[in-house]
């Protein structure tokens, strides 16, 4: 099973694919959609959806798990988040791909143990599950690859069931 592990934003989307075959985790790519400030609101969402519908083409993931947001303070950019967020969610699904949603608790819970995990922690995590030589950069990457990591874990654990 591939599956694709989505960090929303606006400016910055992580994207992360993993193989999950036999129990085991190999990562197949991972990265960053980079939208201009300097553009329109509109064409950096179009960017965003335009790039991660290449990635569903170029993989073909059998899935997409992708975080569920979460603001303290600035509600203007959690909206803006949010409209990332929504894009990513629609290239997921109008290329049929089933979506799922984990928090951002739920994936530090999953990959290192504990729900408050710091982000260093999680990033050490993904290093070494993925048996890579070095913790993926930049960090919406890494986070990418833990939320795709998250979904593995969970499909295994279902299956125990």
């Amino acid at each position: 099973m591939t599956i694709l592990g989505i960090d929303p934003g606006f400016a910055i989307t992580g994207y992360g694919v993993v193989d999950y075959t036999g129990n085991k985790l190999k990562p197949i790519d991972y990265g960053v959609v980079s939208t201009d400030k300097s553009e329109l609101f509109s064409s950096r969402l179009t960017s965003i959806y335009d790039t991660l519908t290449f990635i569903i083409d170029k993989y073909h993931p059998d899935c997409m798990a992708i975080e569920e947001l979460f603001f303290n303070n600035n509600a203007k950019t959690a909206i803006m988040a949010a409209h990332g967020r929504g894009v990513a969610m629609l290239a997921c699904t109008m290329k049929g791909l089933p979506c799922y949603e984990y928090t951002p608790l739920q994936v530090k819970q999953n990959i290192a143990g504990y729900g408050r995990a710091e982000k260093r922690q999680v990033q050490q995590m993904v290093k070494i599950i993925l048996n890579l030589d070095s913790i993926p950069k930049p960090d919406d990457a890494a986070d990418a690859l833990a939320i795709a990591i998250c979904h593995a874990n969970s499909l295994l654990s279902s299956e125990r069931v």
